[in-house]
């Protein structure tokens, strides 16, 4: 166990840095919408366990399940973070199977993520009560150590704690369970957790694809893959091509018409085309 201490402690490192109040990497910029996300936790986590390719697997496979998870204000139905290092790190911790980590993340995103997130909302209402006095009484040092200082060690506590303890102790609980349910029901647990990356771009495609005929281009990139055999870069380049000819088109759809007018009702168009009203 003691194999654990380091790639424990790095994956809760790791999972703080990917808070959406850690300031330590741009801010929200490079910590919660790059190091918070699960194919980014997935290289991190890959690298303190030392294996890359499993750690960018499982976070590839957690990625496809939550690619579509949206927060309407301060509501939120799974905590990314927590789900992303807490499942991944569990699955290179025990089997390094992709739907392990995609059933272990949906799990502890759902569950004990959500608890400390509403905890240290909880708590951060108590240092801005206190933050807020110090104001009142123009005490600097005390405005640093609530609104700083003692936020940050909260959130560190919250976050870096509960992984690496997950990580560390829970090791044998997990290996346990995986060796103790039946096979059968963990074929089932596999498949399904093969089926949620799935789950996750339909919900994205349907957020972000409005007018129906667009499927014919995802159709159209999926038989490349599959049975064409294109190479993802390849068909990256095919998609902005005809992405760009779609555009082009679509500029000079009224040819009879004034060009700037043409323009106008085009751009018009595709605003109103792409327009998500779902997430607003």
């Amino acid at each position: 166990m003691s194999s654990l201490f380091i790639p424990a402690l790095l994956t809760g490192i790791f999972c703080y840095l990917g808070a959406i109040e850690s300031p330590w990497l741009l801010g929200m910029s490079g910590g919660y919408y790059i190091v918070g996300r699960p194919l980014v936790a997935g290289l991190l986590i890959g690298l303190a366990f030392g294996d890359i390719q499993a750690g960018v697997l499982c976070g590839l496979a957690v990625q496809g399940v939550f690619i579509a998870n949206l927060n309407t204000g301060g509501a939120t139905n799974s905590e990314i973070v927590y789900a992303s290092y807490g499942g991944i790190g569990l699955a290179m911790a025990t089997t390094k199977d992709p739907a392990i980590a995609v059933t272990l993340a949906i799990l502890i995103g759902q569950t004990f993520g959500l608890i400390f997130y509403n905890g240290r909302m909880a708590l951060y209402s108590f240092w801005n009560t206190r933050a807020e006095k110090a104001a009142h009484e123009n005490d600097t040092h005390g405005i640093t150590l609530n609104h700083l200082v003692y936020p940050q060690i909260t959130t560190f506590i919250l976050r870096a704690v509960p992984v690496f303890l997950a990580i560390y102790f829970g090791k044998g609980l997990v290996d346990w369970l995986i060796h103790s349910i039946p096979e059968e029901v963990t074929h089932i647990i596999q498949v399904l957790g093969g089926v949620l990356p799935a789950l996750g771009i339909a919900l994205l495609m349907s957020i972000v694809i409005k007018n129906k005929t667009h499927f014919i281009f995802f159709f159209a990139g999926f038989v490349l893959l599959a049975f064409a055999k294109l190479s993802m870069i390849a068909i990256v380049f095919i998609a902005a091509l005809v992405a760009y000819m779609y555009y082009f088109a679509s500029i000079n759809k009224g040819n009879g018409g004034d060009g700037n007018t043409a323009t106008q009702s085009s751009a018009v168009n595709t605003a109103d085309e792409y327009e998500d009203d779902d997430l607003f």
